[in-house]
Parts: structure tokens; C-alpha cells; sequence
């Protein structure tokens, strides 16, 4: 009886690594806030990654496409029902996230009898103003990491997923030393690809930091394969409608064009 405890400690620790494993590959997503609202971005191949949720939340992920398409689904479903019993002013990515999702994910991770959820989350809110953003990072075992403000802590007006903590704090290092509320979503554009190439040069090599020549080469050669996916949740929408694609032909254009700058500003 005394080994049940031990047995199902060494089948969680089991379990995290390997969701770890199928993570590792994963494109990373990026988000920050900007003058006219949240902008987030992704690199991919076929498969989207970046979607709406609610009126002023959005939600990126990585991991498995039927877990991440069920917990997209499962969303926006208490964000509806939360919008339609109560107001669409009540629906906020905090209560979204600590009564609905958190609960879901932590139940099936410790449940070692049954698959764990393979998908890492990047939930944003846009408020009226930049100090009013929320970034939230929601992870396969219900923990979730929000972006401060609280007991004295500074807001960080960004968020991230990738492949591992490592990858992520590489990204957020980068955003924490260069990323201003000021920005334009335009100039917000070539900051968040910075910080992806970041990302997805650290999820295939881990290493310390990259020369700016290799950054931007593999900038480059990823441009060349994979499909941008940017998206934007506008403070102020006209008409009411926050969530808004961006189209692909002219963000090509705007990454290759701004990589001297951003590539100099973050070596």
C-alpha cells in the first residue's frame, strides 16, 4: 500500500516528460502589446495556430491538432455561455482560464490512467489600454503563468509558447529588452519575427546567443519555407470586431524588409 503513492508520483513525472517531448518541436508563438491593440504572430506550414475565442480574447497554441482544436472548442463554449447568462463584459481570460480550462487540464494530466493533453496555450486579452493587456500561458498540467501586475509586480505587455522553458525565456528575454507599448502593430511585426527566429533557432540547437548574420540567415531561409500567421485584437475596432487576420503577401514583405533593423537592435 505504502508504494501507491511513490508509483503514481514516478507516472506523473512519466507523463511530463514525455508531453515535453512531443512539445519540443513545436513553431513558438509570439504576442505583444501595441498602439492600436495585441498583435500575435507564428510561423507554419499548413495547420493555423492563432484563433479567436471571444470578442477581446485570443488564444495561440502548439501541440496536437485534435487537443488543441478541443480546448479551443471547450473556449469558446464557457466564454459564450459565461457571455449569454451573464454580459459579454463579464467574459474575462482570467475566469476563463482558472474555473474552465485549468481545472480540465489538471484532471486529465493526473489522471495516469487516461492521455494527457500535448498542447501548450497562449491566451491574450485586449483592454482599452496597453496596462490593461493580459497575456496568459496556460500549460498541459493546468499551471498557468499571468503576465504580473500584481502585489507590486510590473506588467509585462507580452506573452510566449515554444517548445520548452528554455526556448521561451530565450523569447522573452529578447522582448523584455526591446518591446514598448508605443509600437506600431507595423514595427511589432519585425520585433515578434525577431523574437520567433529566436525561438525556433533555440527548439532545434540549444546554444547560447546567435551572431546576428546567423539570425538572420535562418530568418531568411525559414521565410522561404514557412507561412506567416499574424494576427491582430484591435483596442479600438471599426466596426466592433477586435479579432483580425492579417494578410500573408504583405507580412512576408514587411519581415524581410525590416530584418537590418531589428537584427542590429538585437545582437
Amino acid at each position: 500500500m505504502m508504494e501507491e503513492p511513490y508509483r503514481w508520483v514516478e507516472a506523473v513525472a512519466n507523463r511530463r516528460e514525455y508531453v515535453e517531448q512531443q512539445l519540443a518541436g513545436g513553431s513558438p508563438i509570439a504576442a505583444v502589446s501595441c498602439r492600436e491593440g495585441i498583435l500575435l504572430l507564428t510561423l507554419g506550414r499548413q495547420r493555423r495556430k492563432l484563433f479567436e475565442i471571444y470578442d477581446r480574447i485570443a488564444m495561440g497554441a502548439i501541440g496536437h491538432p485534435g487537443d488543441i482544436e478541443r480546448l479551443r472548442m471547450g473556449a469558446i463554449e464557457l466564454a459564450s455561455s459565461e457571455g449569454f447568462l451573464r454580459s459579454a463584459a463579464d467574459v474575462s481570460l482570467r475566469r476563463l482560464a482558472d474555473f474552465g480550462l485549468s481545472p480540465l487540464l489538471k484532471n486529465s494530466f493526473e489522471q495516469v490512467c487516461g492521455p494527457p493533453f500535448l498542447v501548450r496555450m497562449l491566451f491574450a486579452e485586449v483592454g482599452r489600454d496597453a496596462g490593461s493587456d493580459v497575456f496568459l500561458r496556460m500549460e498541459y498540467d493546468g499551471a498557468s503563468h499571468l503576465n504580473g501586475g500584481g502585489f507590486g509586480g510590473a506588467f509585462e505587455h507580452y506573452g510566449v509558447v515554444a517548445g520548452s522553458v528554455v526556448v521561451a525565456g530565450r523569447m522573452e528575454h529578447f522582448l523584455r529588452s526591446i518591446c514598448t507599448v508605443e509600437m506600431s502593430w507595423e514595427e511589432a511585426v519585425g520585433v515578434l519575427f525577431h523574437a520567433w527566429v529566436l525561438g525556433d533557432m533555440g527548439s532545434r540547437e540549444e546554444k547560447g546567443e546567435a551572431e546576428p548574420a546567423e539570425v538572420r540567415v535562418h530568418a531568411l531561409e525559414r521565410l522561404g519555407v514557412l507561412r506567416p500567421e499574424v494576427a491582430l485584437l484591435e483596442r479600438s475596432p471599426q466596426p466592433a470586431m477586435a479579432w483580425r487576420m492579417l494578410p500573408t503577401e504583405g507580412l512576408r514583405g514587411m519581415m524581410e524588409a525590416g530584418l537590418g533593423s531589428w537584427v542590429k537592435t538585437g545582437s
